[in-house]
């Protein structure tokens, strides 16, 4: 009875949470750099050593650059990965319940656009 129970349990608990998973327009999506689930779990150290690397060694860009993410996950209706829950920075980290503060020095936009803009 109490496996019962408990693979109810699961199974409601497992549909619930899968319908409060952010809604993302993931923009081009595609073949992410590396696993999406290395990704979910590790992108914040990718982005802080590609930092380390552009700021200590002057390498830019790499498979790991900010500007890379921004460009393949820019919404297709605005080009940006921030300005509401669906976009995809924004909605996973509202998710999360952290703020992302990359923005606050780099562009939200698709690099095309933001050289547009200038």
């Amino acid at each position: 009875m109490r496996i019962v129970l408990f693979i109810l349990l699961l199974a409601i608990t497992s549909a619930w949470a899968g319908s409060l998973a952010p809604k993302l327009d993931i923009g081009r999506g595609g073949q992410c750099v590396d696993d999406p689930k290395f990704m979910r779990k590790n992108h914040m150290k990718m982005i802080v050593h590609q930092r380390d690397d552009t700021m200590r060694l002057g390498i830019r860009g790499g498979k790991y650059s900010l500007a890379e993410c921004v460009n393949c996950h820019a919404s297709k209706k605005d080009d940006n990965v921030l300005g509401s829950s669906e976009h995809f920075c924004q909605g996973c980290h509202e998710y999360a319940a952290v703020k992302p503060d990359c923005f606050e020095c780099h562009s939200s936009k698709r690099k095309a656009v933001a050289e547009a803009a200038k």
